[in-house]
């Protein structure tokens, strides 16, 4: 038998030059059906998009009701799609493509458990692959569900800005593209990319 485990502690973790600690996510999605041939480029609009998008919420590894997105400590030793890939797999068990020109951006927020203040950068998760097991499968689950009910569940209003801008990329072809770069570069991060 294979052992899936999440990193831990904080030692390999990024913080920028005024002490934030980096941290960073993604929205799991996947498409329950793909747009109609004839359709050809002609974007689909934002409530189709939501009609035809899933994402994956998880619960909070404290316990009770609390639903999120994957999101944890960026570490040295990894670029920030590793760390979005990573936090994906040990807290949601879920694989795919991280879409580092469509970031979804950057949001300063402050720690409920520590009280600290951390940059979160969050990243879309096109998934590929739902695993079973996984690291985190003990302390959290992990549920689909449809963009309306994403936005009622999720309690961090960053997070919800992120899923709007997520919904807003797929559903337009270049509209609202976000400057990954740009943003990295104001983070004033210790740590460059």
């Amino acid at each position: 038998m294979v052992a899936f485990l999440a990193r831990t502690g904080r030692e390999s973790q990024r913080y920028s030059i005024t002490g934030q600690r980096l941290v960073v996510g993604c929205i799991p999605y996947r498409l329950k059906e793909e747009k109609q041939e004839d359709d050809g480029d002609k974007p689909c609009s934002s409530s189709c998009m939501e009609e035809m998008m899933e994402v994956l919420l998880i619960s909070s590894q404290k316990g009770g009701d609390e639903i999120m997105f994957p999101k944890g400590g960026w570490e040295k030793d990894e670029s920030i799609e590793d760390a979005a890939r990573r936090e994906a797999w040990e807290e949601a068990g879920v694989m795919g493509n991280v879409q580092l020109k469509e970031f979804l951006g950057k949001w300063s927020f402050k720690s409920k458990r520590y009280g600290t203040m951390y940059d979160g950068f969050m990243f879309p998760l096109h998934v590929t692959e739902e695993l079973d097991p996984w690291p985190e499968m003990n302390v959290r689950r992990r549920r689909w569900v449809t963009v309306a009910e994403a936005r009622e569940s999720c309690k961090h209003f960053w997070m919800k800005e992120a899923l709007e801008k997520l919904v807003e990329h797929l559903s337009s072809t270049n509209e609202g593209e976000l400057s990954m770069k740009e943003s990295l570069e104001k983070s004033n991060s210790a740590d460059k990319p």
